[in-house]
């Protein structure tokens, strides 16, 4: 016999199993919180993440089924741009050898600085 859990049952269940919220956690809830660290540059953007939510806001209504099509078609093309510019780019050390830091100049003692010079004193006339 299979039975629904409650409200108040699933909470008992939660406090009394450390963990277990983290393995019952919903898929939407991580491609959320994956998203915002991505946009706040603290880890890598996931397409699957993005993916993940346009598919539960179409589910929801949020989202028209062609609205969220269009936008996973421009966030795969954005991404795939974005990894063809890494690709692109020449790999750190191959072809040149390493440089060595340039020496830097040493510090010369300060010259001890001359005392200004009086003007000459006037010769009196007599």
């Amino acid at each position: 016999m299979v039975s629904e859990l409650g409200g108040a049952q699933i909470s008992t269940l939660l406090e009394s199993l450390p963990g277990i919220a983290t393995v019952l956690r919903s898929p939407v809830a991580d491609a959320l919180v994956n998203v915002i660290r991505a946009a706040a540059r603290l880890s890598e953007f996931d397409i699957a993440d993005a993916d993940e939510l346009v598919k539960y806001a179409t589910r929801r209504g949020l989202l028209a089924e062609d609205e969220g099509d269009r936008l996973m078609t421009d966030l795969k093309a954005a991404h795939q741009k974005k990894l063809d510019r890494i690709a692109a780019r020449p790999k750190a050390g191959k072809g040149k050898a390493p440089s060595k830091p340039k020496p830097k100049a040493k510090a010369k003692p300060a010259k001890p600085k001359a005392h200004p010079k009086k003007p000459a004193a006037k010769k009196k006339k007599r």
